[in-house]
């Protein structure tokens, strides 16, 4: 498995059969320019441009890649970039938290939830969406020079749980469409910056619990968690604060969670 670049690990103990790590993950994109202008060179030779020309291209493309902007069609393949390096990151930083607690395992991805092999435990990961780094040249042209991720693990060894991780707010017209009426009518009456904090919040939990129930993304989005808003407002006080706060029955599996808000870490867990 290619290694990522992993930093900004933070470890969080929940209680004692679950643990969590988040971190960030990026990788130099350059390459993907230098791929795209590489394929110019081949397209040229296949018209007799002669081998010198086409090295004294190459030596050319990579003296100047650093002030060239991403191709339009290189942007696919930047998506699809990000998306293997989520899936790398995510396994590597589980073995991190694996080796920070002295486990020696592998993980079982042949059903959901995913499990560890001999210890059994629980896994579960997120990440938030496409990011990148960027830069503009003298000519205003926007060139992209990293991607990167934040992501992050949890395992329990007691029973399934959820974790989401999120760096923006939520789109209020996005709240509208999935919360239930009596979110809405309490969300409403917030001010803006409480308004966006909470319905973040109550998306993280909604997104957590799909991954503890397995629920589709409608489902899980449109239940009804407005009697938790009262905390979460409570909690938002602190907004840098790690907070353990509201038990909440789950009425699938019939049993009670805990909802652990790593504020700092932008992440939520449901375990």
């Amino acid at each position: 498995m290619p290694t990522s670049n992993l930093t900004q690990l933070q470890y969080t103990q929940l209680d004692t059969t679950t643990w969590c790590v988040t971190a960030q993950v990026s990788e130099s994109i350059s390459h993907l320019v230098t791929e795209s202008l590489w394929k110019k060179s081949l397209w040229l030779s296949s018209y007799n441009t002669s081998c010198k020309d086409i090295i004294k291209l190459n030596s050319l493309n990579w003296h100047y890649q650093v002030a060239l902007a991403v191709p339009k069609h290189s942007i696919p393949a930047l998506a699809r970039k990000q998306r293997q390096q989520q899936r790398h990151g995510v396994r590597q930083l589980l073995q991190e938290l694996l080796k920070k607690l002295e486990i020696d395992d592998t993980l079982d991805e042949s059903s959901f939830p995913y499990r560890l092999v001999n210890s059994q435990h629980y896994v579960c990961f997120s990440h938030t969406g496409a990011g990148s780094s960027k830069q503009t040249t003298k000519s205003n042209q926007t060139n992209f020079t990293h991607l990167h991720s934040k992501i992050a693990v949890v395992i329990s060894h007691q029973r399934p749980a959820g974790i989401d991780i999120e760096a923006n707010n939520i789109a209020w017209h996005v709240v509208k469409r999935f919360y239930s009426k009596s979110e809405l009518a309490i969300l409403q009456e917030l001010s803006t910056d409480q308004r966006e904090r909470t319905a973040k919040l109550l998306w993280q939990i909604k997104e957590s619990f799909i991954k503890v129930n397995q629920y589709t993304l409608a489902q899980g989005l449109g239940m009804d968690y407005s009697h938790l808003i009262p905390s979460l407002i409570e909690n938002n006080k602190e907004i840098n604060a790690s907070s353990l706060f509201s038990n909440i029955e789950d009425t699938k599996r019939q049993s009670v969670y805990r909802i652990a808000a790593l504020q700092s870490q932008q992440t939520v867990i449901v375990f």
